[in-house]
This record gives structure tokens, sequence and C-alpha cells, in this order.
């Protein structure tokens, strides 16, 4: 049987930074499970969350990754009046069960009571909501509200702080999320075409600024609120900010890479 992740979520207090890792060898080196990190871009129907739970499933299964990464509102897209998805919502159950099959955590967007703009994370026990995005667009700000905290989720000792497009923007955002001691700097966005290469550029000053991977879900295709054309481009920095996986445009495609705890690829 396929171990299931503890998703572990810690607030920004400072009793939750972690202590240093220490390798119980005496070698001075960590000692973790190597963590396959995935991004996935899928085709997104809108308003449809069975069929794009459905698409979600899928890329889950082709990713072969511990941690999947999602765009931002990719169960919905991004329609700014799309009613909430619950966590027991039973059109999940496709997207839940190929977490479990795959041993994944799933990282997907949706809006949340409260209203919120926000992260779920699915694996094979069940979906929780892991994340509300705190940094909103004008637009988004007519109806939801911001989160409160940055959230890190510990998965297999790899430490994933999560934020959602707007968030990556703001440094402060980083800083917070990188003071609770992370790994992984998971984000799922959604640009237009035309300003693709501000993804690239916030990544980038992301990775570098805090020696962190950061793994980007980039919405390809087309969605509401006038993006005709999304950016897609979903990839994956190294702590250098070397770009080490890239996808292409289009809807459908996924990406990834593997980490290994010296910061190796492969």
């Amino acid at each position: 049987m396929r171990p299931r992740y503890e998703v572990i979520l810690r607030a920004d207090h400072e009793a939750d930074r972690p202590a240093a890792r220490v390798d119980p060898a005496g070698g001075g080196a960590e000692t973790r499970t190597p963590l396959r990190l995935g991004v996935a871009q899928p085709l997104c129907v809108p308003l449809d969350v069975a069929a794009n739970a459905r698409a979600h499933a899928a890329a889950v299964r082709a990713a072969n990754s511990r941690v999947v990464v999602f765009p931002e509102l990719s169960l919905t897209g991004y329609e700014l009046d799309a009613p909430v998805v619950s966590v027991d919502d039973p059109r999940l159950a496709p997207l839940v069960e190929a977490c479990g099959e795959a041993g994944a955590l799933a990282l997907a967007g949706a809006p949340v009571a409260g209203d919120h703009i926000a992260v779920l994370a699915v694996t094979g026990a069940g979906v929780t909501v892991a994340y509300r995005k705190m940094w909103l667009g004008d637009a988004e700000a007519r109806r939801f509200r911001p989160g409160d905290a940055p959230v890190v989720l510990d998965v297999d000792g790899w430490r994933v702080g999560l934020a959602v497009c707007k968030d990556t923007g703001v440094a402060a955002h980083a800083e917070r999320t990188a003071a609770l001691g992370i790994d992984v700097y998971a984000a799922g966005v959604l640009e237009s075409a035309r300003d693709a290469a501000v993804t690239d550029q916030r990544a980038h000053r992301i990775a570098t600024a805090h020696q962190v991977w950061v793994a980007v879900a980039s919405f390809a295709g087309s969605t509401g609120g006038g993006y005709t054309e999304a950016a897609g481009r979903s990839g994956v920095w190294t702590p250098q900010g070397e770009v080490v996986a890239r996808a292409g445009t289009e809807p459908g495609e996924l990406v990834g890479t593997v980490v290994d705890a010296s910061g190796r690829i492969s």
C-alpha cells in the first residue's frame, strides 16, 4: 500500500518555526526521501467542477509525483461568481481516488466558504482547505476576503509553503512564508500570455532571495475575467533561480522534477 501524507498546517507564529534538521548519524546532512514535484495546467471547463476534477485526476495519475500543484481556481476556472466548493463535494471523488492510487498530494484551486480563494489539499484520505489567498486583486476583493496567515504543509519531512497568484508579487508574503521554514514555495497562478514574463521574474526572485525551490502551476487556455489567452508555461525553479522543468502554453501539459535532500535534481 502506498503511503498517505500527513498534512500538517502551520500558521505564522514564532513557536511554529522548526528547529534545524540534524542527521542522526552525525554526518551533518539531511536524510529525507527525495520529493517529486509536479506542476500541471489541465484543460479547465468554466464552472464544471466535475469535469475539472476528472482532468485533475488524470494529471495526478500521469504526473508520477508526490506533490502536484494546480493553477489558481483550477477547479472552477477564474469565474469570480462561481459557487463555493466544499471539502465534501462528491464531484471531487475522482481526484481523491487518483491521489489515493498515486500516493499523491494535489494542491488544487477553488473558491471556498468565507468567501475565499483557496488551495485545497487533496489526498486519498479526503480534502481539506489548506490555504486562503492573502493578497487579492481589485475585482476579487469585491467578493472575496483575504486569508489572514501564510501556511506550510509538512509532506514527508519536506516543508511546502503555499501561495496563490498575487501573493507571489508581494515580497512580504514570501518573507513570512519562508520565515516558517520551507523547502518549496508552491503557487497556483493565472497570468495573461502577454504577462508570462511576470511569473518567471517572481519565481526567480523568490527562489534566490530565500534559497528555496519554487513550483508554479500557471493557468493555460482561456478562462473568465477577460483571460482569453492565459500564459501557461508552468515550471519549477531551483534555489539558484534556474528553470529545471517547463511546460508549454497549451492546456493539458504537466512537468516535474525530483529533489533530494542534497538539493540535487534528477
